[in-house]
């Protein structure tokens, strides 16, 4: 099995994207830590891109796609859909907005269902990270699925986060009350060649301190800028930033498995029929008392 790993990195690396694909599978299986085992430390750069529904994020990242393959990088693209109640398949068309990039054996573009973990990123995700760039990737790309608040979990993984917006329909403000503009790293106001476009970049100014940038990316307009103001991130980047983003991830990973925890509903009864205290049922859901839960006569 292990030997069948170490066979499909050194393909993937060599550029099969079936290789890759058979990998990324694996990290969202319960194979993932014997991929893992197999990847040691790595450094690649991760773009998030977020926003609400219609704001054009797919469109956006694939004229990123295009702006970095002229630069000569290979580009990993996650796009992390809502799940499907029925089958756990990812729903959204992103293969077909960046159905320009389909082609090019540089270009990687996965869909990873969200699978009901919090905050909108699926739990595969930084699994997923690490071996793009165990694969040789150099950039990795997420787009989330864009519905509200538990999108901030995008900054956990990502540097920078970028949050997309449209002029006009109360976006900025939308943004603001989702808590979105809080973990923005840049704002984008695409589609800005429409009315209300400069009134939306005012608007956004009163509510962040990121850099506010204007771009039509149906048309390429202002993707240069954006790339840029990327850069000049990444190179504001500090050892202290980077725990902080390690920091909340573990935190993350940490609650999800927790709320899958077996003991939960158990405790969780316990607590709210008066036989125990929520302090002590978390202290025995982290494992730091081992004494059982158990009713006590009334």
């Amino acid at each position: 099995m292990t030997d069948d790993i170490a066979e499909l990195i050194t393909a993937a690396r060599n550029g099969s994207a079936r290789a890759a694909g058979r990998l990324l599978s694996l990290v969202e299986s319960s194979r993932r830590s014997d991929v893992l085992s197999h990847v040691g430390p790595t450094d690649v750069q991760v773009i998030g891109v977020t926003g609400p529904p219609g704001a054009g994020k797919s469109t956006t990242v694939a004229v990123l796609v295009s702006a970095y393959r002229r630069r000569g990088l290979r580009v990993a693209v996650l796009a992390v859909d809502p799940s499907s109640p029925y089958s756990g398949g990812a729903l959204l068309g992103d293969r077909i907005r960046m159905a320009a990039h389909i082609d090019d054996p540089d270009v990687l573009i996965r869909s990873v269902a969200s699978r009901g973990h919090l905050g909108g990123l699926a739990a595969a995700v930084p699994a997923a990270i690490r071996l793009l760039a165990a694969i040789s990737y150099d950039l990795v790309v997420i787009e989330t699925v864009g519905v509200g608040q538990s999108e901030i979990e995008i900054a956990a993984v990502a540097d920078p986060t970028i949050v997309i917006l449209n002029p006009g329909a109360g976006d900025a403000i939308q943004a603001a009350k989702a808590g979105l503009l809080e973990v923005a790293d840049l704002v984008i106001v695409n589609k800005a060649d429409r009315e209300g476009a400069d009134q939306t970049v005012r608007d956004l100014r009163a509510e962040t301190s990121a850099p506010i940038l204007k771009l039509v990316a149906a048309q390429g307009d202002g993707v240069e800028e954006v790339v840029e103001a990327i850069a000049a991130h990444r190179r504001s980047d500090t050892p202290a930033r980077r725990a902080a983003r390690a920091r909340a991830q573990i935190l993350s990973l940490a609650q999800s498995r927790l709320a899958r925890h077996p003991d939960l509903d158990r405790l969780a009864a316990t607590v709210a029929e008066g036989y125990s205290d929520a302090y002590g049922a978390a202290e025995l859901l982290l494992g730091y008392r081992v004494d059982p839960v158990s009713p006590a006569p009334r």
